[in-house]
């Protein structure tokens, strides 16, 4: 489990694709005494293991089904990357309860500075979205500020965007979204309930 909140912008410095992984390393300047082989880290939101280790280098192995379903299509050499390691119990959750199991990808439509913050419009479904609910974006923690019909907004504040790879994103760039795990197992419970075929009549019918 993650907070969202970022502990580093780490850089890609290698990366080799193959028709079923991406093998890719970054440098950190964090102290990764404590970080261990088999070890998870998130990757701009996404949850990864840490496969090799060497000084101040990770390096992980993200399959098939993680591309699929994220942007890591699209990392390249010298991409800088949101890292986060995994929370402790004795951590405080300053963010938000994140698991790093990415839902969709995310369009962004606009950035635009309003009173010194950042306001990202992305295009995505909001099934899942209430206007001032959590939304994990690249792994980072944020709130949603106004629903759309296909897309939401969120305002980013100076040293988010300074210390994120917010500050490298541009119009038409893709995000890994994570929506609130709360709103995800509600939406489930009341529709499992919703499709329950226990009516009253099935109940006389059966004698009740």
């Amino acid at each position: 489990m993650f907070t969202g909140i970022i502990q580093e912008v780490g850089k890609i410095v290698e990366i080799e694709k193959n028709f079923k992984s991406i093998i890719y390393s970054i440098s950190s300047s964090f102290d990764t005494n404590e970080i261990k082989i088999g070890d998870s880290v998130s990757i701009n939101g996404v949850c990864q293991t840490v496969i090799k280790k060497e000084d101040n280098v990770l390096t992980f192995e993200a399959m098939f089904e993680t591309i699929n379903s994220t942007n890591f299509t699209n990392l390249k050499k010298g991409d800088f990357v949101n890292t986060e390691y995994a929370m402790k119990l004795s951590d405080k959750l300053s963010g938000h309860i994140v698991s790093g199991h990415i839902d969709t990808t995310g369009k962004i439509l606009s950035i635009k500075e309003v009173d010194n913050s950042k306001v990202i419009e992305i295009q995505s479904p909001n099934d899942f979205l209430i206007e001032k609910g959590s939304i994990s974006i690249d792994g980072i923690s944020l709130t949603v500020q106004n629903l759309y019909e296909n897309s939401f907004d969120t305002v980013v504040l100076p040293h988010t965007f300074n210390n994120t790879n917010l500050k490298y994103r541009k119009t038409g760039d893709s995000v890994n979204l994570e929506f609130d795990i709360f709103a995800k197992y509600i939406k489930k419970f009341t529709e499992q309930k919703a499709q329950s075929k226990i009516t009253r009549e099935f109940l006389i019918e059966n004698g009740f």
